[in-house]
C-alpha cells in the first residue's frame, strides 16, 4: 500500500535523516569515548526502540485494567463492609465513567501536540494513586466486627446474640442511639466519598494511557508492522479482566482485618454471610503494579526514529489478530478509544480548542443520522449493557443464587467466562478475515450470533432454587416446620431488632438470623482438625430443645452453578463473535473521510450510554428483590436475604431484555444493507440496459 494521505512522507524523511545523523556522530565519537560512555548509550537506545514501547504499554494496561476490573470482584465485599445498597455499589463501579468521558475529547483535541508517553507516565500515577484512595477506607475505619458493627467488646456481642431475660439486657433504642452519632455518619459518608473520589480519579488517569500510547505506535512504527504491535498489545490487555478476577478470588480468602486480626482469632469461614474478604488488598497489589509499568514512560522520547524494518512472517494472521483484538477491551468494562479516537484532531487540526469544541456537535448530529452506523452503536450499546452488568454483579448473583462464596465465584468468571469470551471475539475476526465477509454477510453473522445467545439464555431462568426459609422473613411457610409450632418461643428473650448472626435448624431446613431468634441460651466452641465450629445450645424454637449450629443453611443449588455457568458463558462467547463483525459494519457503513471520528463517537456513546447507566441499572433491579434489609441508624444498608427466583428472573431477564434489543438492531440493519443491495443491483441492470440501447 502508498503512503497514507497526510502522513508521512516528511515524518519518515526527517526520521531518516535524524537517525543517520545520529549514527554518524555516534561513530565519529566511539574511537575517543570511553567504553562506559558506550555502556551508557545503550539504555538510552533501548528508549528509542518502538519494540519496548509496545511491551511496556502492554503491561501498563494490563496492570490498569487489573485495578480498574478489581473492584467488580469484590463489589459484594464492599457492599457489606461498608453497608451499601447494589444501586449505590453500582454507581460507584460506573463512577470511573464520569472522569473518562469528561476529559476524552480534550484529549482528542491535543492528539500528538503534547509529549505523549509523560503523558501516559502521569495518567498511570494518577491511576495508581485512585488504587491507594480505593483502599484507604479500610485504613481509617474501625476493625470489622461481624456479631455487631458498633460494638468493641466481643464476649458482649456473643452475649447479646442469645437468649437472655429482658432485665438483664440494655434496650435496643439505648445500643441504637449509643452507636448512631452525628460523627458515625459523617465518617461513613466520608469513606464512601473517598471510594467514589477514587474511582472518578481513575477514569480521569486511564485517560490519554490508550490513545496516546496506540497513537506513539502506529506514528513511529513501520506501517506494516503497526497491526501486528497493536494484535499483540491487545492479546496481552484482554487478559487484564481476568487477572482481576483471579486476583479478587485470592485476595477474598484471607479475612479483611488480616493487618489487625484480633485476639483469639475469629469463629468465620468463608462460607459465613457475614464473612468479608480481604478486598483493599488487591488495590495495593494493582497500584504497585502499575507505578512499575509506568515508570519507563518518563523516559521515552516525544519522537523516536521511524522504523525501518518490516517483518514478513504470517503477516496475515497478525493483521487479523490486531482488527480482532482491537474489540477485546469491551468485557472490562473499560473501554478506551481506539487509536482513530486520538485522529480525532484531524478533523480541522488548526482549530483552536473552543472552535474544535464548537465543531464537535454539528459532526456527532450528521454522524448520528446515518442508519446503519446508528443501528450498529444501538446494537453495541445493548450488548455492551448486558456485559456492564454481567462483569459488576454476576459474581454477587452467583453467590447469592447458590450459596458460593465470592472467592468461587470470581475465579469462575475469570478462569471459564473471560477466557470463552475472549475467544469469541477472535473467533469473530478471523471469520470476518478469512471468509473475506462483505456487510451483508457481516450483519447476518451478527444477527446469527445474537440468536443464538438468546437462546442459550432462556434455560437460565429455570436453574436456580427458591430462597429456603427463614423464620419472620419469608412468608411461604407451607407445611416446613418453623416457629409456628412453637408459638411465642422467643418471646422472653428479647432480641435486638438488627442483630444477625444466623443459625440453622438442620432438621427442620429452617434459618434464624440470630441464637437470640432460635431461643438459644447457651454456646459452644468445639475444636476439630484445627477448625472451630461454633453451635448454640438449649434453643427453645427447635424440636427437643435441641442445638443449631453457627451459620446459614447449606443449599441444595450449589451443585447448579457449574451448569449455570457454563451456559452462561457460553451464551457470552456467542455475543462476543458479534463484536469484531459489526465493528466492520461501522468502517465500511460510513464515508471514508468519517471513519476516525465514527469510531470515536462509538466509543463515547457506547460509555455514555452502556457503561455508565448499566451498572446503576443492574443494581436497582437486584435492589427489588430483597426481603431483609440491615438498618444502619434507621437508614437502609446492606441486602441480607434476596427472594432468589425473583432475583433469578429480573437478573436474567435484563440480560435477556439486552440481548434482545441488540438482536432486533441487527435484524434491522440486516433489512436495510439488503434493501440497498437490491437498489444497487437494480440501478446496475438499468444502466446496462441503457448502454446496450444506445
Amino acid at each position: 500500500m502508498g503512503p497514507r494521505i497526510g502522513e508521512g512522507p516528511r515524518m519518515p524523511d526527517r526520521s531518516t535523516k535524524t537517525t543517520m545523523g545520529t549514527e554518524d556522530m555516534h561513530e565519529r565519537k566511539v574511537s575517543v569515548e570511553p567504553q562506559d560512555s558506550h555502556r551508557d548509550a545503550q539504555p538510552r537506545r533501548m528508549f528509542h526502540n518502538i519494540k519496548f514501547f509496545v511491551l511496556c504499554h502492554s503491561l501498563l494496561q494490563l496492570s490498569q485494567l487489573m485495578i480498574s476490573g478489581y473492584l467488580k470482584s469484590s463489589i459484594s465485599t464492599v457492599e457489606k463492609r461498608f453497608g451499601l445498597s447494589s444501586q449505590i455499589s453500582g454507581l460507584l463501579a460506573a463512577f470511573n465513567e464520569v472522569g473518562n468521558v469528561s476529559l476524552i475529547l480534550f484529549v482528542s483535541y491535543f492528539g500528538s501536540r503534547v509529549h505523549r508517553p509523560r503523558m501516559i507516565g502521569c495518567g498511570a500515577l494518577l491511576v495508581a494513586l485512585a488504587g491507594l484512595l480505593m483502599a484507604l477506607p479500610h485504613f481509617i475505619s474501625e476493625p470489622y466486627h461481624y456479631d455487631h458493627g458498633s460494638s468493641d467488646d466481643r464476649s458482649q456481642d456473643f452475649e447479646s446474640s442469645l437468649c437472655l431475660p429482658t432485665t438483664t439486657m440494655a434496650p435496643a433504642s439505648a445500643l441504637s442511639n449509643g452507636s448512631c452519632s452525628s460523627r458515625t455518619e459523617a465518617k461513613h459518608l466520608t469513606m464512601v466519598g473517598i471510594m467514589f473520589a477514587a474511582q472518578t480519579l481513575l477514569g480521569i488517569g486511564a485517560v490519554p494511557i490508550q490513545p496516546f500510547g496506540i497513537s506513539y505506535i502506529d506514528d513511529f512504527a513501520h506501517h506494516s508492522n503497526s497491526p501486528l504491535y497493536i494484535g499483540i498489545l491487545f492479546a496481552i490487555t484482554t487478559m487484564g479482566p481476568g487477572l482481576a478476577y483471579g486476583l479478587g478470588s485470592l485476595m477474598l480468602r484471607l479475612y479483611v482485618d488480616i493487618d489487625r486480626m484480633p485476639e483469639g482469632g475469629i469463629n468465620l469461614t468463608t462460607k459465613d454471610p457475614r464473612w468479608v474478604g480481604a478486598w483493599w488488598l488487591g488495590f495495593l497489589i494493582s497500584a504497585g503494579l502499575v507505578v512499575l509499568a509506568s515508570s519507563p514512560y518518563f523516559f521515552f522520547p516525544r519522537e523516536m526514529p521511524k522504523e525501518k524494518h518490516e517483518f514478513h512472517f504470517r503477516r496475515k494472521v497478525l493483521a487479523s489478530a490486531a482488527s480482532t483484538g482491537s474489540k477485546g477491551k469491551d468485557l472490562s468494562s473499560q473501554h478506551e478509544p481506539l487509536k482513530k479516537q486520538a485522529g480525532m484532531a484531524q478533523i480541522a487540526p488548526d482549530l483552536t480548542l473552543v472552535q474544535f469544541i464548537k465543531v464537535f456537535p454539528r459532526v456527532l448530529l450528521r454522524m448520528l443520522r446515518h442508519p446503519i452506523f446508528l443501528l450498529v452503536v444501538l446494537s453495541q450499546v445493548c450488548t455492551s449493557s448486558m456485559v456492564a452488568g454481567m462483569a459488576t454483579f454476576l459474581p454477587k448473583f452467583l453467590e447469592r443464587q447458590f450459596s458460593i462464596t465470592a472467592s468461587f465465584a470470581n475465579m469462575l468468571l475469570g478462569c471459564l467466562t473471560i477466557p470463552l469470551v475472549i475467544l469469541g471475539i477472535v473467533v469473530g475476526g478471523v471469520l470476518v478475515k478469512r471468509l473475506h465477509l462483505s456487510p451483508v454477510q457481516c450483519s447476518a453473522l451478527c444477527l446469527l450470533g445474537s440468536l443464538l445467545c438468546l437462546v442459550f439464555s432462556v434455560p437460565l431462568f429455570f436453574i436456580g432454587c427458591s430462597t429456603h426459609h427463614i423464620a419472620g422473613i419469608t412468608q411461604d411457610l407451607g407445611a416446613q416446620p418453623g416457629p409456628s409450632l412453637f408459638p411465642g418461643c422467643s418471646e422472653p428473650c428479647s432480641c435486638q431488632s438488627d442483630d444477625f448472626n444466623p443459625v440453622c435448624d438442620t432438621s427442620a431446613y429452617v434459618e434464624y438470623t440470630t441464637p437470640c431468634r432460635a431461643g438459644c441460651t447457651g454456646r459452644v466452641v468445639q475444636e476439630a482438625l484445627g477448625k472451630s465450629q461454633v453451635f448454640y445450645t438449649n434453643c427453645s424454637c427447635v424440636a427437643g430443645n435441641g442445638t443449631v449450629p453457627a451459620g446459614s443453611c447449606e443449599s441444595a443449588c450449589s451443585r447448579l452453578v457449574l451448569p449455570f455457568i457454563v451456559l452462561f458463558s457460553l451464551g457470552a462467547t456467542l455475543a462476543s463473535i458479534t463484536h469484531t463483525p459489526s465493528f466492520m459494519l461501522i468502517l465500511r457503513g460510513v464515508k471514508k473521510e468519517d471513519k476516525t471520528l465514527a469510531v470515536g463517537m462509538q466509543f463515547m456513546l457506547l460509555r455514555v450510554l452502556a457503561w455508565m447507566p448499566s451498572p446503576v441499572i443492574h443494581g436497582s433491579a437486584i435492589d427489588t428483590t430483597c426481603v431483609h434489609w440491615a438498618l444502619t441508624c434507621g437508614r437502609q444498608a446492606v441486602c441480607r436475604y434476596y427472594d432468589h427466583d425473583l432475583l433469578r428472573n429480573r437478573f436474567i431477564g435484563l440480560q435477556f431484555f439486552f440481548k434482545s434489543g441488540s438482536l432486533l438492531c441487527f435484524a434491522l440493519v440486516l433489512a436495510i444493507l439488503r434493501q440497498q443491495s437490491r437498489e444497487a443491483s437494480t440501478k446496475a441492470t438499468v444502466k446496462s440496459s441503457e448502454l446496450q440501447q444506445l
